[in-house]
């Protein structure tokens, strides 16, 4: 492979996990912050908008179901208007933290269980992809998510930037889709099955960006590995332009 193929390494921080620094070490590019929903507070979002600015890594918006007691990882019966106020009230709490710390907020990128359902519903992901549009003025921030689905469909639609995902840490079925949480397989720690899935995905030219969980114990193990196995195959790394 040629040294011209570039690749994104995010990862979901500010979520109260212990070693975020490690993985700023392990050399992510870009850093999904959450934004009080699931997980954080104006203390978490302004610390990591600065431990962002300080290493040159991207500050993405991490907005979430506010439901702490299961961590944004369980669906929540909201309608369109309850979900517009979920980000609208996030994006900009995440917003103004950034200002704050002189920092850029360049993608959106939904949690948990909101993420999988925003892929699946078609109006849900317009709502989304309206309030990341307006977040970011004239100049909108860029949406993250699966490569195939109503989050991309909904992005191209509000003529945001869509930034298609992989996972290092998550397991895939055959048809694409993620191993649900609590499942055999759905969690990868060994270092063979993440790297091997991140050449994958990475050669495959379907995603741009490889997400590794701020909150997995073997999260920077993880992304050092598939960081050393990129560069060796000849990727770089950069966050997606905005």
């Amino acid at each position: 492979m040629t040294g011209s193929l570039v690749i994104d390494l995010n990862a979901d921080l500010g979520e109260g996990a212990p070693g975020e620094e490690a993985l700023f070490a392990a050399g992510i590019t870009s850093a999904n912050i959450a934004c009080g929903g699931h997980a954080g507070d104006v203390v978490t979002m302004r610390a990591a908008c600065r431990r962002a600015r300080s290493r040159g890594v991207a500050v993405g918006a991490h907005p979430g179901y506010a439901d702490r007691a299961n961590f944004g990882r369980r669906a929540v019966a909201l309608t369109l208007d309850g979900l517009r106020d979920l980000f609208v009230g996030q994006l900009a709490a995440l917003g103004a933290a950034a200002t704050s710390e002189g920092v850029t907020v360049a993608h959106v990128k939904p949690h948990g269980a909101l993420y999988h359902y925003l892929n699946t519903d078609a109006a849900a992901a317009r709502v989304c992809a309206e309030a990341a549009g307006s977040a970011g003025g004239g100049d909108g921030p860029a949406l993250v998510g699966p490569p195939d689905g109503a989050l991309r469909d909904a992005a191209r639609a509000a003529g945001l930037r869509f930034v298609a995902e992989g996972f290092i840490d998550r397991g895939y079925r055959p048809d694409g889709r993620l191993v649900p949480r609590g499942e055999p397989g759905a969690l990868i720690e060994d270092e063979e099955v993440a790297v091997a899935q991140a050449l994958r995905l990475a050669r495959s030219g379907l995603v741009r960006t490889l997400c590794v969980h701020g909150d997995g114990p073997e999260a920077a193990r993880l992304l050092d590995a598939v960081r050393a196995a990129l560069a060796a195959d000849g990727f770089s790394f950069s966050a997606p332009l905005r």
